[in-house]
């Protein structure tokens, strides 16, 4: 891999991280499209995946260290009893949420990604997502008088059916994020705090796979000049992932009747273009 290639999927994964794209397919898709000969699941790649989840975590640790201050100082009952108990009640929804990516990621993850790994059927489910952020968006309508909910509000059993909703991002093409907001706003959410609920469950859940990835250097150290195209390579998709954090956060806030709709369009147009484009 050369610095170029490995800044160019930096900046992919800083962006499709954030944005409800699937920041897996596109790192599936767009070497296969470019012919670049990356083995994305072997051994040289591993502390450049490390260290582009790390800087990606550490980007929405940056945005969101406000929400993580308030709910922990709220729950230690610096703000009154009220917030204490909204407090404690969006941590122990954040817990519950977690639960099914750690639980079926155990099980299935690798089988999951070994059988539909290929760019191909990353494709395939990044059109999928696609029409899923579109009929969803469509959905929503129906349910515009419970679309103001504060995530306090949130019941356990709906927490832990947007953690079932992340575990989708389990196949390649089918973006985490989007899944998560999908799940907040069939909920009641509105995109915002979706979003915001989505960020909130990634960051654990990607620290967890970063220590997880980065125990299996153990076995295979990495080299000095892999290490430092890593470093580079983190730094840029942390100063992505902040930046596109940001712009989304905003653009949801604005645009709430229809937030979800340009996502859905590129998602189907980039992957049928790419099914097509691998496929002849």
């Amino acid at each position: 891999m050369t610095l170029l290639q490995a800044i160019i999927i930096a900046i992919i994964q800083g962006a499709t991280e954030q944005f409800p794209i699937s920041s897996l397919g596109h790192a599936a898709i767009v070497p296969a499209m470019l012919h670049w000969p990356l083995d994305l699941h072997g051994e040289m790649f591993l502390p450049l995946l490390v260290m582009l989840h790390l800087g990606t975590c550490a980007a929405l640790l940056v945005f969101f260290w406000r929400d993580w201050v308030a709910l922990f100082t709220g729950a230690a009952g610096r703000h009154g009893e009220t917030c204490q108990m909204d407090s404690i009640r969006i941590l122990a929804l954040l817990v519950v949420a977690t639960i099914p990516a750690v639980l079926i990621g155990g099980l299935f993850e690798h089988a999951i990604r070994n059988l539909f790994g290929t760019a191909r059927y990353a494709a395939v489910f990044l059109t999928l997502n696609g029409v899923m952020l579109l009929a969803v968006d469509r959905m929503r309508a129906t349910l515009r008088h419970h679309n103001d909910r504060p995530l306090a509000a949130l019941g356990f059993g709906e927490a832990l059916v947007i953690g079932l909703f992340q575990c989708l991002a389990f196949f390649p093409g089918l973006s985490r994020s989007g899944a998560c907001i999908v799940g907040g706003l069939l909920r009641g959410l509105s995109h915002e705090n979706a979003a915001r609920f989505s960020f909130l469950m990634a960051q654990p859940v990607i620290l967890a796979a970063t220590v997880l990835e980065a125990l299996k250097l153990r076995h295979a150290p990495p080299q000095p000049e892999q290490m430092h195209m890593a470093i580079i390579a983190a730094i840029v998709a942390g100063v992505v992932a902040l930046v596109c954090t940001g712009i989304l956060m905003r653009y949801f806030r604005d645009h709430e009747d229809w937030a979800l709709r340009p996502f859905g369009w590129y998602c189907i147009g980039a992957g049928a273009t790419a099914f097509l484009y691998l496929s002849f």
